[in-house]
């Protein structure tokens, strides 16, 4: 999932923290790594140098544009097809919309805080 990552890292920065996978053990003498941090996703994007400029609220282009990520139609694309999107990989607005919500429901499994009007 390398765009989705890219968002992860675009949105979490260092707050980030993979878990370890299924079947895998933590090195002796290292502590497990911490849940990702808690954080508020709305006011996080809204501090963000350029939100105010931008619908990252609905738009999947505007919230891959603040957070630096590729938002070009084919990065949706490759985007829509990690996540696994059975329509038509043609940069629709139904296309769109789909993406905006599984990326703000992938943020909320993340540890985010995203309000319910984002993810559905």
């Amino acid at each position: 999932m390398r765009i989705l990552s890219s968002i992860r890292d675009g949105v979490y920065g260092s707050r980030r923290r993979e878990r370890p996978g299924a079947g895998e053990a933590t090195p002796p003498g290292r502590a497990p790594e911490a849940e990702p941090h808690a954080i508020d996703i709305e006011n996080h994007l809204d501090s963000m140098p350029g939100a105010d400029h931008l619908n990252w609220r609905t738009s999947i282009v505007d919230l891959m544009t603040l957070i630096g990520v590729d938002s070009s139609l084919e990065a949706r694309e490759a985007l829509a097809q990690e996540l696994g999107y059975d329509g038509p990989l043609d940069g629709s607005r139904e296309m769109d919309n789909w993406l905006h919500a599984r990326v703000m429901a992938d943020l909320a499994g993340q540890g985010g805080t995203v309000p319910p009007e984002l993810s559905s």
